[in-house]
């Protein structure tokens, strides 16, 4: 019963997050909208941790299962896909290092942030 209840509290921030997408002119995903409400949601403790954690754990674990449609949807795609390859590779290869150490350097300057306030 907990994890229906969990669950169920996870649907209706994902849904709020889908009426959200529907009435506002932003084009921003329905599931980045849910996010940004779930954050909003546990930071204001309208939602304690405890009331999601267990089936937000499930989820965490199973998603590796959620991506297999997007990789078969590559494979039906692969003949629009192959002529532009060596570009995407390239652009995915660089944008992954750019993100890397743009990752890096703010967890640098935050962790420096935190060790000035500390002394």
């Amino acid at each position: 019963m907990k994890f229906i209840r969990q669950f169920t509290l996870i649907l209706i921030i994902t849904f709020l997050g889908e009426a959200l997408r529907f009435f506002l002119p932003f084009q921003i995903p329905a599931s980045v909208y849910g996010l940004i409400l779930m954050l909003l949601a546990l930071q204001f403790r309208i939602i304690q941790v405890d009331q999601v954690k267990d089936t937000g754990s499930f989820l965490i674990e199973i998603m590796p299962l959620m991506f297999v449609p997007a990789a078969v949807g590559l494979m039906v795609a692969w003949t629009d896909l192959e002529p532009i390859l060596i570009p995407v590779i390239a652009i995915t290869l660089i944008t992954t290092v750019i993100v890397m150490v743009v990752s890096g350097k703010a967890t640098q300057i935050i962790l420096k942030t935190d060790r000035k306030g500390d002394v």
